[in-house]
């Protein structure tokens, strides 16, 4: 069985078609039009009066929503040649909320890539498994909150006891000076760097590299949300005979909703269908979908 410790850890600062394809250059998202119309409302072929931003989703007849391109159960994947999952769900209903149909960009191979696409105008949102970060919140807008999660370090039980030399857990992880592998170019990249100053940090190309790494002792600590930590005990119950987990409790992954900064009225508008959609989700709930 994984150990889980739980420390505190000072916090730092019509039917809707989903069906993957690549998003069309940004001018034809996004039309030239004039400034002073930009702040009009527009009336649209229903006879609403929308706000511009709306409007261009509403007339092109389809939500564009930009999605990573690597399967991410149960958040988002293929099934029966298919795409599927929690998020998936969420997309189509926000396109229904907006009468539109929903067409993914899965062009993604990174999280940021995710966000690249909705800055350059080339998707209307992102959704997928999106952490909001410091870094991310300069070039696009975020949602509220739809998901919270702790951050985690699944630790090589050998070589953190050789770095540990008997000091408690949380002694030694609050000033943690060993080594930690993350995912290249993603948001625990940057949080390691705040999280860890000290720690020596070690990016690889993926979260199954970094696993690899953690369990030869390449490093002795990956970090992540408590999702991906929780999900790689349950594919792998063997893995608590060599890792151990670490839980932070007031440390926590915020999962948002990319909006181009300027789709101001489209934000507003996802922020409202998140506070009064009745499937919240949290953690137990996901991985019950991972179960499924």
């Amino acid at each position: 069985m994984a150990l889980l410790v739980a420390i505190v850890f000072p916090a730092v600062a019509a039917p809707v078609a989903a069906t993957p394809a690549s998003a069309p250059a940004a001018s034809a998202l996004r039309p030239a039009a004039p400034i002073a119309a930009r702040n009009s409302l527009v009336r649209v072929s229903d006879g609403r009066l929308l706000a511009p931003d709306i409007a261009r989703i509403f007339n092109r007849g389809e939500l564009v929503v930009a999605m990573l391109g690597v399967d991410t159960p149960p958040f988002f994947y293929m099934k029966d040649g298919k795409l599927t999952g929690l998020e998936v769900d969420m997309a189509e209903d926000i396109g229904r909320a907006l009468k539109v149909s929903v067409r993914f960009n899965r062009d993604a191979k990174s999280f940021n890539d995710v966000v690249d696409i909705v800055a350059r105008g080339e998707a209307d949102a992102g959704i997928s498994k999106l952490s909001r970060t410091l870094a991310r919140a300069q070039v696009v807008q975020f949602s509220d909150p739809y998901l919270s999660l702790k951050h985690a370090l699944v630790l090589n039980r050998v070589s953190f006891a050789q770095l540990a030399l008997d000091r408690p857990v949380p002694e030694v992880v609050r000033g943690y000076k060993g080594t930690i592998g993350v995912i290249a170019k993603s948001s625990f990249a940057d949080f390691a760097t705040q999280s860890f100053p000290k720690a020596t940090l070690k990016a690889y190309p993926s979260w199954a590299d970094v696993v690899k790494a953690v369990r030869s002792g390449e490093v002795s600590a990956a970090y992540r949300d408590e999702f991906e930590i929780k999900r790689l005990l349950k594919s792998d119950p063997a893995v608590a005979l060599t890792l151990r987990t670490v839980t932070f409790k007031d440390m926590e992954d915020t999962l948002g909703i990319a909006v181009d900064i300027n789709d101001v009225a489209l934000t507003n508008f996802i922020n409202l269908f998140l506070a009064q959609r009745s499937e919240k989700l949290d953690i137990d709930r996901v991985l019950r979908a991972l179960g499924n």
